[in-house]
């Protein structure tokens, strides 16, 4: 199912013939970059889209081709307020959703924020943990029962999960000096963690959960770096590949990023419960060192740390 596609397919070539009409599908983060154009690409095929966004405003300015794509191709977007730094509105969210009682066929938890300076969310959590792990975790633990049989989860990891382990006992920097890109990368495990238990709690009633790594693109995640500060990055992540003999890394356009999180939701099959994807393949587990390396760090994909990590979330939402 995977031969044809690869780091260069995009979003349209991924769903290319296949027919989403009468699904329905959730997409957080579909203001900019890779949420608007998986939104897009989804209704294009007819799928009936509830894009979740912080600023229903911006989010209606931003979504004109997501509608052009839905109209074309009698596809649908509904759109939903959702702040993923507030359980309040998290909560809010998830109850109108469970109010109106329609199941979603896929979920696609793709919002979050990259290497923030040091903040709290309104909870008291670290910007980055509480917005991209338990803001989606709090909602998808609270509509799961939306989440039709046979279903799919997909939440987005990233590369820069391979810096940094969770760590069960300090998640907020309340007791050591914080570093916003270890922070990221804490959150990006997070995420694949979170998909690692959910695919085993669901898997029962066919519901399959992965972790998706969109690839490098420059949408306006990496917002809190100047110009400078991402060309370093870049140059840093060159220069570690070449030292390990790993090709270079190319920079994906929107589109091409878009494809991994379309295929895991739509298109792939069972094999994808559980595991890290990218390049629109299941990738490897690989331990290498180097940050900057392809393929899963072990500790991402470790069960029991998957365990531990949601029962930590559960007390941490509901001591908020």
């Amino acid at each position: 199912m995977t031969d044809s596609f690869g780091a260069r397919s995009t979003a349209d070539d991924v769903l290319a013939g296949v027919d989403l009409r009468g699904k329905r599908i959730l997409v957080t983060g579909v203001s900019s970059g890779i949420g608007l154009e998986t939104a897009r690409s989804l209704a294009a095929r007819g799928a009936g889209v509830v894009g979740a966004a912080r600023d229903l405003a911006k989010a209606e300015r931003a979504t004109g081709q997501v509608r052009d794509a839905a109209r074309e191709g009698r596809g649908s977007l509904e759109l939903i307020e959702l702040d993923l730094a507030s359980l309040q509105s998290v909560r809010a969210a998830a109850d109108r959703l469970l109010a109106a009682g329609q199941p979603f066929n896929a979920i696609i938890a793709n919002a979050g924020v990259m290497a923030t300076p040091f903040g709290r969310t309104v909870d008291g959590f670290e910007t980055q943990f509480g917005t991209n792990h338990l803001g989606h975790f709090a909602l998808i633990t609270r509509i799961a029962p939306l989440l039709a049989d046979g279903g799919r989860l997909v939440v987005l990891s990233s590369q820069a999960h391979r810096v940094a382990d969770v760590d069960l006992d300090d998640p907020n920097f309340a007791r050591q000096p914080y570093d916003p890109f270890v922070a990221y990368g804490r959150s990006k495990t997070a995420n694949t963690l979170f998909a690692v238990e959910f695919d085993r709690r669901h898997r029962g009633r066919g519901v399959r959960a992965a972790a998706v790594m969109p690839g490098n693109s420059l949408t306006d995640l990496p917002r809190h770096f100047s110009p400078e500060e991402l060309q370093g990055l870049l140059a840093t992540v060159g220069n570690a590949r070449a030292e390990a003999g790993l090709p270079p890394a190319e920079l994906k356009d929107i589109a091409q990023a878009a494809a991994t999180s379309v295929w895991a939701a739509a298109v792939a099959g069972d094999e994808i419960g559980g595991r890290y994807l990218e390049d629109v393949a299941v990738a490897p587990a690989d331990d290498t060192p180097n940050p900057f390396a392809d393929g899963a760090r072990s500790y991402a994909l470790d069960a029991d740390r998957a365990k531990q990590l949601w029962a930590q979330s559960e007390q941490l939402i509901s001591a908020a």
